[in-house]
């Protein structure tokens, strides 16, 4: 039950009056036209996505125009406007490169490094923020981007899986896709959003008969190598599962009202304490399992119930 308190109360605070969520969408150089217009193509369709969204403020660097002086214009921009309460969110599309030491964002003129990239990160001061790197060699920025409080997610697994990825495809497919929301309650959480995207692209592979070069990581401990499969019940994955990347339209409006964002808030805590018990099951008591169960349940239809009123 402390566990539930907990997930209540974090709910909540992911849900103050007035906080935003800032999108930051970054497509660097394809160096082939089919990559030029892939990336582009990807950005434009989270571009779409984040506008529809009622509280995000969604800002794009494609292409020749994601130089470093630009990207830092426009983060050193942001953590200025961004407040502690709002949500931030920063999605790279596009090559990597990683020399042996360092990760490097290939983008118009000098790159810019992981190293480079997490200073940048260090003055928005948003509470909840997720950093999605799709690129190739992306496993590379891991380490330099991790710390506290913060999830990163990557295409590869190490610098060494240097091809181009699909992994970006996927993860825009999450976005608009109503089957990324695998528990139905009308929010696409970022670890949601992070399985389909890694079924998917394994999945593509396979039917490909290729050898997968991409192997997707999630880190949201803030001291991890990151993981493939995220188990909130162990300790990963347990703030990419609070982190509401979209709502649906009708949550949207209903987050609008105090009462029914409070209501809306102790419907997903419960959810996910109920998910949590559930991996739980294989080492509780049989009894207590179905007790502690039965008791969750009944709450939720409570809540559900006075939602629909």
């Amino acid at each position: 039950m402390r566990t539930l308190v907990r997930l209540g109360a974090a709910l909540l605070a992911a849900w103050p009056m007035g906080a935003a969520t800032y999108w930051v969408l970054l497509a660097g150089l394809g160096g082939e036209p089919e990559y030029e217009q892939r990336f582009a193509a990807w950005v434009r369709e989270a571009e779409k996505i984040g506008r529809a969204s009622a509280d995000a403020h969604v800002s794009v660097l494609s292409g020749r125009e994601a130089t470093a002086v630009a990207i830092r214009s426009l983060l050193g921009e942001l953590s200025r406007r961004i407040r502690p309460e709002d949500s931030f969110v920063l999605l790279l599309v596009g090559h990597g490169s990683f020399d042996g030491q360092q990760y490097k964002f290939n983008i118009p003129g000098p790159d810019l490094s992981g190293d480079d990239l997490a200073a940048l990160l260090a003055a928005i001061t948003a509470t909840r923020q997720l950093v999605v790197n799709t690129t190739s060699a992306s496993g590379a920025s891991l380490e330099p981007l991790r710390k506290p409080g913060r999830i990163v997610i990557t295409a590869t697994k190490s610098g060494m899986e240097k091809n181009a990825t699909v992994f970006a495809r996927y993860w825009i497919e999450a976005l608009r896709d109503a089957a990324a929301d695998a528990d139905k309650n009308d929010a696409l959480t970022a670890l949601e959003a992070f399985r389909y995207a890694s079924q998917k692209t394994a999945r593509f592979y396979e039917s490909q008969k290729r050898l997968a070069t991409e192997h997707p990581l999630l880190e949201d401990t803030g001291q991890g190598a990151g993981v493939r499969s995220p188990d909130p019940a162990g300790g990963s994955g347990r703030l990419a599962a609070a982190f509401v990347l979209l709502r649906s339209a009708q949550a949207q409006a209903a987050a609008r009202d105090p009462a029914r964002r409070a209501l809306l808030a102790r419907k997903e805590a419960l959810e996910q304490e109920i998910d949590l018990l559930k991996y739980r099951k294989a080492a509780m008591d049989g009894a207590e399992y179905r007790k502690r169960l039965t008791a969750l349940l009944v709450e939720l239809a409570r809540v559900n119930e006075e939602l629909e009123k």
